[in-house]
């Protein structure tokens, strides 16, 4: 009380000093910027949050177009901000999303440039974050999380010199260990900040005052992948009754005396209140108050005047101090505390927001869209590995547009699922497109490999190769065509792994008689298996909703047959007629049915099926014969029609009701046998399919799943998945990927940071899965691996379970509005979506199972490259290069290592990315430390510099590192000091040998003598 009447009596003073009271006055407001030690100090953040595509695209959001859906204009933000800044030296505003400020970069004069950049050296437009989007954190591969973020962190360094400091992450659904300690410590952040936090959670660490941490999340690592980390109070939003976007119904400042509706006392007491509030579950003298939310600041004026009269009299009032600042100023002031900080591991899924609301539907919502995803990233990898071969040239097409594609479907309402209808099929065009010119670059580049004669000749190169982006759907028009009498099919297969490849390659044919050879002549093994009546059926159906047309005759067969390749690299075969002759044509495939009693495998490996389905795995070289079984099972949709609200949607699973889907017991199984493959086919029902197959020299199994269209004839929404049991003991524990990295230990129905209160028991133990997931024993490992992002959990001992499908009828009012409902629709014509795809498991004895599941990733990560050309009699293979790579030819990577980065840069650069593939103790001859040389990795290239750099490459390492702030840990008492991990050592010129702890990526820029850029 009686500050108030102070502070009444100090306005009372500053309104008769020099001004008649009854007239109105220009006030000059004092926002000069400082921290008081022995205050409360509220950092004023001013930011808008810009999904890079959800209600509208990512360029209706930009321009301001499709309003009836959204109002919201970033053209607008940003014109609006650098106006606003100019108005004031101490405001201050944070951008993200680099998709977004690029598109208006690109459209500004060469004065508002310079005005911009005066803006960002003075720190008043401060970047953070800085990647092309926000991306998401669950459903994204750790590979497209790097790529994202460096497209965004070089432009910022190459435009404006500057380097990012934090994270802000503040709008993803759950947040990855992956994040914390490679997406924050190893770009060189200093904090990582965002908001959602499952609500129990969020409850508990409000009244320890922790929701500021020092977040580990890597075991491996240790305390040198420590990051700090800030959790918002509520949301990423101001606090309730602080919004000034224009409309907003926030009371203002209204500080003219002569006017109506005075407030100004009002309005600081109830600022101070709020901060006050806040300050009793943070540590330290310092808050943030983030001022925005999603597409504010349109008209940025209507913020900061009231941000500008805030600061000035919330600072003469003198209870709090109140300033404008930024996550870098406010992580500085929090350092400068010398504060010990609780530490947080593990990571921060699944994300629920209230009681019956997890958020972990999206992990699998729109699962054709996250399997188009992930392909074109393994493309990307390939493409950008034969544009460094080739010789980038920047007139020509080159994966630019791919690479700006998938950036931004790494977003968190992109790959994510959670997006308008529209909008996902946005996302798949800029895919599309993108994919359509790297595949001009794809296909020139293996006509300059391919050239016998000097390669600075393939600029005049036109490309001869052609390649089957629709073979999943079994339509590839090159193989399927009928071959003319001395007229033969070159198939050349391209290794993008730095190892050598022995696989098996599958396209259709017309027909069954055909000879396969290698590029020596010789005939290679082959097997033909018809194709089933379901392939044929998707054919038909998606070829001509991608076409437009029909796909023409239907070819008959599957031709398969063993490939090896070498590393970086590639190797061609030759399939030509066979005509009558009996030498090297393929082995027609046995087929018939049966219900019992059906084994298959030639090798170690065997799967016994009785009564229609899998009974038995057995593995003969490991004494493995374990009981097993795989069904599938569908989650009915909870309509939200009940007491509690909350629908099942894209978002949120919420089932209501488990239903197991019985196979058709009179439909006996379909048995494909040969030399090369073995398949057993099954229908589940009339919209379950399943293919099992078994290759030649392979010890797992390959399960290939039709789904869809889902019926909903019923009015009910329905999510399917698939349940693989097996007889390991898991006794609740299950072990899930963090973005394809780091394996981390799951127990059902607990969480580490709080006792859990388990009210959804399915929903609430399901996790993300992008590499795969494994359950063990004393004695057993079994490991799933998946082709794309899914969601999964072990309900119960011994099962591994995968979400695959989802269809859903209601919205589950988290704003997108639009029930998951995915169609397509051929003249008008639609029906509910089908989902083809693959997943992989394998049964080892414990502590085996880590090699196994590290290597198979990495191929079904970058499968073999496929294109397509003819020849005349053997002209072509006696004038072409017929097997190449561009590394020594005696050498490969270790096992333990992926190149997951060989690019070559606009300026003539590359950039080159090697990783580790595990983890500290997963495997007892692998996790160790590896060696790459670069002499042998690029044998005929000089490499005249080579500078390591944080992993977006936008900085030194070496400078990375002095200038990263280092946390002070509040220890346990049981805490015992960690080894230190093990790193690579810095890499000598002259040797040129780059060396890799378990878990570490390297990053450099190397210049080559040779790269030239046109």
């Amino acid at each position: 009380m009686a500050a108030s009447m102070s502070f009444a009596l100090l306005l009372c003073l500053f309104f008769l000093g020099g001004f008649p009271f009854a007239d109105s006055y220009y006030i000059a407001y004092n926002t000069t910027p400082q921290i008081v030690p022995d205050k409360i100090n509220v950092h004023l953040v001013a930011h808008s949050h810009d999904d890079v595509g959800w209600l509208k695209t990512i360029d209706q959001y930009y321009v301001g177009s499709n309003n009836s859906i959204q109002g919201a204009c970033v053209q607008n933000v940003l014109d609006s901000v650098v106006s606003a800044l100019l108005a004031d030296k101490n405001r201050r505003f944070i951008y993200v999303e680099q998709a977004f400020f690029q598109r208006w970069w690109r459209q500004q004069s060469d004065a508002i440039k310079k005005i911009v950049r005066g803006l960002v050296d003075s720190g008043q437009l401060e970047f953070i974050n800085g990647g092309m989007c926000m991306h998401d954190e669950a459903s994204t591969l750790y590979i497209d999380m790097i790529d994202q973020t460096t497209l965004g962190h070089r432009f910022i360094e190459h435009e404006f010199g500057q380097i990012p400091r934090i994270g802000w992450q503040i709008d993803p659904f759950g947040h990855s260990a992956v994040q914390a300690y490679l997406l924050s410590s190893e770009v060189g952040f200093d904090a990582l900040f965002f908001s959602r936090i499952d609500y129990q959670d969020r409850i508990k660490r409000k009244g320890l005052k922790s929701l500021e941490v020092v977040w580990r999340g890597s075991q491996t690592f240790g305390s040198t992948s420590d990051v700090f980390t800030g959790i918002f109070p509520e949301n990423y939003e101001p606090p309730s009754g602080f919004y000034y976007e224009v409309n907003d119904d926030s009371p203002i400042i209204q500080d003219d005396s002569n006017l109506f509706d005075y407030n100004v006392e009002q309005r600081v007491n109830e600022f101070v209140a709020a901060a006050l509030f806040q300050a009793n579950i943070t540590r330290t003298n310092h808050i943030m108050w983030t001022m925005g939310t999603d597409f504010k600041y349109q008209y940025a004026n209507s913020w900061f005047r009231q941000l500008d009269k805030f600061i000035h009299y919330v600072n003469l009032d003198g209870r709090v101090n109140a300033l404008y600042s930024t996550p870098s100023i406010y992580t500085d002031a929090k350092h400068a505390t010398k504060e010990s900080w609780p530490l947080k591991t593990e990571d921060f899924f699944p994300y629920a927001d209230r009681k019956n609301a997890y958020w972990t539907g999206y992990f699998t919502s729109r699962p054709t869209f996250k399997g188009y995803v992930r392909a074109m990233s393994g493309y990307y990898l390939a493409a950008r590995q034969l544009e460094f071969l080739r010789g980038r040239i920047n007139s020509r097409p080159t994966t630019d547009t791919l690479a700006d594609a998938l950036a931004i479907a790494q977003h968190h309402d992109a790959v994510t699922g959670t997006e308008k209808q529209h909008v996902a099929d946005d996302y798949s065009k800029r895919l599309s497109i993108g994919y359509a010119e790297a595949e001009e670059l794809v296909s020139s580049s293996f006509a300059c490999l391919t050239e016998s004669t000097s390669s600075t000749k393939c600029e005049a190169l036109s490309p001869s190769f052609k390649q089957c982006p629709l073979l999943n759907i079994t339509y590839c028009p090159l193989s399927e065509m009928e071959l003319s009498e001395g007229k033969d099919l070159v198939v050349l297969v391209y290794n993008p792994l730095g190892w050598n490849r022995e696989d098996i390659i599958r396209i259709p044919v017309s027909t069954a008689s055909v000879i396969v050879r290698n590029c020596k002549g010789q005939f290679v093994d082959s097997q033909v298996l018809p194709i089933l009546n379901v392939s044929q059926e998707i054919r038909k159906l998606h070829a001509k909703a991608y076409l437009g047309h029909s796909a023409g005759i239907d070819p008959k067969f599957w031709l398969a047959f063993p490939v090896s390749v070498p590393p970086l690299g590639f190797n061609t075969y030759i399939i030509s007629v066979g005509g009558n002759a009996v030498a090297g044509r393929p082995v027609m495939s046995k087929v018939y049915e049966s219900h019992n009693n059906v084994v298959v495998g030639q090798g170690n490996l065997k799967l016994v099926f009785n009564e229609g389905s899998l009974s038995r795995y057995v593995n003969s070289r490991d004494s493995i014969n374990a009981a097993m079984d795989l069904s599938y099972v569908y989650y009915s949709g909870d309509d939200g029609s009940g007491t509690d609200y909350q629908a099942s949607g894209a978002y949120v699973f919420r089932p209501n009701g488990t239903y197991p889907i019985e196979q058709r017991k009179q439909k006996s199984l379909t048995i494909m046998q040969g030399p090369i493959v073995e398949e057993v086919y099954q229908e589940i029902n009339q919209w379950i399919h399943q293919i099992t197959r078994l290759y030649r020299g392979k010890e797992h199994a390959e399960i290939e799943f039709i789904i869809g269209p889902i019926p909903v004839d019923d009015n009910v929404g329905k999510e399917v998945a698939t349940r693989i049991n097996s007889n390991v003991r898991s006794d609740r524990t299950f072990y899930t990927d963090s973005n394809g990295r780091d394996f981390i230990k799951r127990v059902r129905d607990y969480r580490s940071d709080w006792d859990l209160e388990v009210n959804q028991p399915i929903a609430g133990n399901y996790y993300p899965i992008n590499l795969g997931m494994y359950l063990s024993d004393n004695t057993t490992e079994f490991s799933v691996l998946v082709d794309r992002s899914v969601g999964g959990s072990s309900i119960s001992d011994g099962q591994i379970e995968l979400m695959l499908h989802r269809r859903l009828l209601h919205d589950d009012g988290r704003g997108v509005a639009e029930a998951l409902n995915e169609t397509l629709c051929i003249n008008k014509k639609c029906s509910g979506l089908i989902v083809a795809g693959k997943f992989y498991f394998r049964i080892d004895p414990f502590g085996n199972g880590a090699k196994w599941r590290r290597s198979q990733g990495q191929e079904l990560y970058s499968p073999l490259l496929l294109a397509f050309t003819e020849q005349n009699g053997d002209d072509w293979a006696k004038s072409r290069v017929t097997t190449f790579t561009a590394m020594d030819a005696s050498y490969s990577l270790p096992e333990n290592v992926a190149l997951i980065t060989l690019q070559a840069l606009e300026d003539g650069s590359v950039l080159l990315r090697l990783a580790h593939l595990y983890e500290a103790g997963e495997d007892k001859d692998l996790s160790v430390m590896a060696r790459v040389d670069l002499t042998k990795l690029f044998p005929d290239k000089k490499i005249e510099k080579i500078v390591e750099t944080n992993l977006s490459a936008n900085q030194q390492r070496s400078e990375m590192e002095r200038k990263r702030l280092v946390w002070k840990v509040a220890s346990s008492p049981d805490e015992t000091r960690p080894q230190p991990p093990l790193r690579g050592r810095p890499v000598d010129p002259l040797k040129l040998v780059i060396e890799l702890g378990p878990m570490e990526i390297r990053t450099f820029l190397v210049n080559f003598s040779f790269v030239s850029v046109l």
